[in-house]
C-alpha cells in the first residue's frame, strides 16, 4: 500500500512525487515508456528557470535521480484503469495491481507526427514541436510550418521574429485558424503560404533536415521545399480514455479539470499537459505536479 501512485514520469508526474515524498508520503511512479516524457525530444532546453542550458534528457533524468534520492518507487509498466476498492484506489497495469490512498494521473499527450518515414529520427535535430523552446537555433533560418489550426499560426507568428522566412504548409484548402492569428502572420513578408498541400517526404544529408517535400493534393504536383528546420503543429493526442470512469474529460479528451487539479472522484488528481490548459511548458507541467501532490497529502491527512 502507497500513500500515493502517480501515473507517468515527464515533468508533472515526477514533481509530484517529489513533492509528495518530501511531506513525508511514499511515492510509485508508473511510466509506460521512458522517464522524461516531452522534453526527451528536446536536445536544448533553455526557458527551465535557473539552468542556463540543458538537454531535456539530461534534465529528465536530474528529476530521476532526485525523486529516488528521496525514496521513490518506480515501475515500467502500462497502466489500463484505476477502481476504487475497500476506500483505497487500485491501480492495474498490464502486469500487476497496486494499492495506494491517493492517484496522480500525470500521464501527458504525444504530438501527432505526419507518419513520414525518418521522421521520429529528425525529432529534436531537425523537427521540433515547441517555437517557444527550440525557435531561438532557427535564427536566421528558414523553417517550415506544417498545420493551419490556431496552434500552428502561433507558432509561426514567434518564428517569423526571429527566423528569415517562415514557410507555412496546410494540406486543407484553407487555413482553420482564427482570422485575426491569420491576418497578423500573413502580413509579415517573412512568411509564405501553401495550402491544399501535404507533406510527402522528408529529405536529409549528413546535417540532418534540408528540405520537405510537398504534393498537391488536388493535381498530384510534387514539389521540393528547402529548409532548415520543420515545425510540426498538427494537434496533440491525450490518452486519459482508460481514466474516463474516475475523471471527466472534454471533447478533446483532456481532463476537465481547474488550477487545483482535481477531479470527480475523492482523492484521484490530474497533473501536465494531460489536462485542459492553454499553456503547455515544463514550468507550468511541473508547477501542476507541485498543485496534485499538495493537494493528494492534503486529501490523505484528512483521512
Amino acid at each position: 500500500m502507497y500513500d500515493i501512485i502517480v501515473v507517468g514520469g515527464g515533468p508533472a508526474g515526477m514533481t509530484a512525487a517529489l513533492y509528495a515524498l518530501r511531506n513525508g508520503k511514499s511515492a510509485l511512479v508508473i511510466e509506460k515508456n521512458g522517464f522524461g516524457g516531452q522534453m526527451t525530444n528536446s536536445p536544448q532546453i533553455e526557458n527551465y528557470p535557473g539552468t542556463l542550458k540543458i538537454s531535456g534528457n539530461e534534465l529528465a533524468d536530474q528529476m530521476m535521480d532526485q525523486i529516488l534520492a528521496q525514496g521513490a518507487d518506480i515501475e515500467i509498466d502500462e497502466v489500463t484503469g484505476i477502481r476504487e476498492e475497500n476506500g483505497y484506489k487500485v491501480v492495474t497495469t498490464e502486469d500487476n495491481s497496486f494499492e495506494a490512498k491517493a492517484v496522480i494521473i500525470a500521464t501527458g499527450v504525444k504530438h501527432r507526427m505526419l507518419g513520414l518515414p525518418g521522421e521520429e529520427e529528425l525529432v529534436g535535430d531537425g523537427i521540433s514541436f515547441c517555437a517557444v523552446c527550440d525557435g531561438d537555433f532557427y535564427t536566421g533560418q528558414t523553417v517550415c510550418v506544417a498545420g493551419g489550426g490556431n496552434s500552428a499560426l502561433q507558432e509561426a507568428i514567434l518564428l517569423s521574429d526571429k527566423c528569415a522566412k517562415v514557410i507555412m504548409l496546410q494540406d486543407l484548402p484553407f487555413f482553420t485558424g482564427e482570422q485575426k492569428l491569420q491576418d497578423v502572420l500573413f502580413a509579415r513578408p517573412n512568411v509564405e503560404t501553401h495550402v491544399n498541400k501535404e507533406i510527402t517526404a522528408l529529405s536529409t544529408d549528413r546535417n540532418g533536415l534540408r528540405g520537405v517535400e510537398i504534393t498537391d493534393r488536388t493535381s498530384g504536383v510534387r514539389q521540393f521545399i528547402a529548409c532548415n528546420g520543420l515545425f510540426v503543429a498538427i494537434g496533440l493526442i491525450p490518452e486519459n480514455e482508460a481514466f474516463a470512469n474516475v475523471a471527466d474529460l472534454d471533447e478533446f479528451g483532456y481532463f476537465e479539470t481547474g488550477e487545483k487539479c482535481n477531479t470527480k472522484t475523492s482523492g484521484i488528481f490530474v497533473a501536465g499537459d494531460c489536462r485542459h490548459k492553454t499553456i503547455r511548458q515544463i514550468t507550468t507541467a511541473s508547477a501542476d505536479g507541485a498543485v496534485a501532490a499538495l493537494a493528494a497529502c492534503r486529501y490523505i491527512n484528512g483521512l
